[in-house]
């Protein structure tokens, strides 16, 4: 399995919205590439793969600085699904749009198997987790994966965003959560 250090389409969105993200660019940066080399591991590297992957990576948490919430989903997917009109690709948006959608469910997403959705929501569950799950991919897969491309403290940075959403959503905390 090779790591991948650069995406041309998921660099070109991500250094498009450098400074809506501002200090926050380096850590989303990271997400970004970890759950792409996890995608991948999973589903192999096609082109078309690296493509959609590129593109659902990129989208999938921007709603939060884009739109400043933690109810990310629908804005993160209004973004992508804009973004893949302007580029000529809406053919792929209900597949792309899906795995925005259902990156942080909790079970297996099984309704269109030949879908990018479940390498995906497996490897931002990786990534969540810090890569104490692995969903079967080499422990030094992973391990070298996150040591590429460090947290710089993302995971700190949701934790944060989790605690401001609380306060103000008690019975809403994770909006994002899907069964």
């Amino acid at each position: 399995m090779q790591i991948h250090t650069q995406a041309p389409i998921l660099d070109g969105i991500l250094e498009s919205w450098r400074v809506p993200l501002g200090k926050d660019f380096a850590a989303y940066n990271n997400h970004c590439y970890r759950v792409l080399n996890f995608s991948l591991a999973f589903c192999g590297e096609s082109a078309e793969a690296m493509s959609k992957i590129s593109i659902a990576a990129a989208f999938h948490d921007l709603g939060i600085w884009a739109n400043n919430t933690y109810d990310y989903l629908e804005p993160s997917k209004q973004l992508c699904r804009e973004f893949l009109v302007k580029t000529d690709q809406s053919q792929w948006s209900e597949e792309i749009e899906t795995m925005i959608e259902l990156h942080h469910k909790l079970r297996k997403y099984k309704a269109n198997p030949g879908w990018l959705v479940e390498p995906f929501r497996k490897a931002d569950w990786i990534d969540v987790s810090g890569g104490r799950l692995k969903f079967d991919l080499p422990s030094t897969f992973v391990a070298e994966t996150l040591a590429m491309f460090p947290n710089a403290g993302f995971h700190k940075r949701l934790v944060a965003l989790t605690m401001q959403r609380v306060k103000t959503h008690p019975f809403s905390p994770l909006p994002m959560m899907r069964l």
